[in-house]
């Protein structure tokens, strides 16, 4: 199985792309570099956890940072697209290992206020203090050279944003690739209709825009694609391609309950909502994770 690939800059403000597939969590974590200045930018990274043994461990983000090592980067931004359900992030590790800036989307606070009652948090702080930098939407930021940009894309979650970079775009769990379709909105907060209006608006970016997805699923045992175009989701995804908004959240809405919860959303979101931050040890010394009973729906008994 192939599990990093380089897509290489086109041209004068245009990003290096290196993508690292994590089959575990079927997550794309990306190192997002300037050609010229080489500096740049984490996308996603995702902290290792075995949810049997309790086991966490860095060798995803290990990876990323072998990469930025050889390749001579100097990390000036720990991007996360929005709160994960499916993986913890490794920014707070990675921040430790750099000294980059971790940031996400400023409605993130909405995100967790919304866990902290899940959880039963009443001291928890939800103000978004666990990052350094909180984006909102047409917010601009730079990797050495090149401009970066932030459209808040609600739907997913009520937090997701994507950035786009040159002629890169990361579309976090919006688009998937075309013979996949798009992500689900029945997460607590996700709405369909914005997520179709989410999309839209990605879709208006110039057709050759590069789209960088965060998960891919092999649909077909094929192997792990994690780059399109916004021409190509027009032409051809598969929720997308001659569709109407009406016809789009039906068929969203209809997938959506059908689909169990992921199997780590309980487990992550207790993480995620901390900026990557693991509980703190407990009197012996070790950290527990709290999972609260029937919070959620969407079990699947069969």
């Amino acid at each position: 199985m192939k599990t990093f690939r380089l897509s290489a800059s086109q041209g004068s403000a245009s990003p290096d792309v290196a993508g690292f597939f994590d089959p575990r969590t079927f997550s794309v974590q990306y190192v997002v570099s300037d050609p010229a200045s080489r500096q740049c930018a984490i996308i996603d990274p995702v902290l290792d956890y075995d949810e049997k043994s309790g086991a966490t461990a860095t060798h995803h983000a290990d990876q990323l940072l072998d990469y930025v090592r050889e390749q001579r980067f100097d990390v000036q931004w720990i991007l996360d697209t929005h709160p994960h359900a499916d993986h913890f992030s490794a920014a707070q590790y990675l921040k430790g290992k750099t000294g980059a800036p971790t940031a996400i989307g400023g409605y993130v606070t909405d995100v967790q206020e919304l866990w902290k009652g899940i959880y039963n948090w009443p001291d928890f702080p939800a103000d978004g203090r666990q990052w350094d930098q909180l984006f909102r939407a047409g917010d601009e930021f730079a990797i050495g050279e090149l401009k970066g940009r932030v459209l808040f894309s609600p739907g997913h979650t009520l937090a997701s944003v994507t950035y786009v970079i040159g002629d890169a775009a990361f579309v976090h769990d919006t688009l998937f690739q075309p013979d996949f379709g798009t992500a689900r909105a029945d997460f607590p907060g996700g709405d369909a209709h914005q997520l179709w209006d989410s999309i839209q608006e990605i879709l208006s970016l110039p057709e050759e825009t590069r789209l960088f997805t965060g998960h891919d699923y092999m649909p077909g045992g094929r192997e792990p694609q994690w780059q399109s175009t916004v021409r190509e989701q027009k032409e051809a995804n598969k929720h997308l391609a001659g569709t109407s908004e009406e016809a789009y959240v039906a068929l969203r809405n209809q997938r959506d309950s059908e689909l169990p919860m992921p199997k780590l959303i309980l487990h992550a979101l207790q993480v995620n909502t901390r900026g990557g931050r693991l509980p703190e040890p407990e009197s012996n010394g070790r950290r527990y994770l709290k999972i609260p009973l029937d919070a959620l729906e969407g079990a699947a008994w069969d």
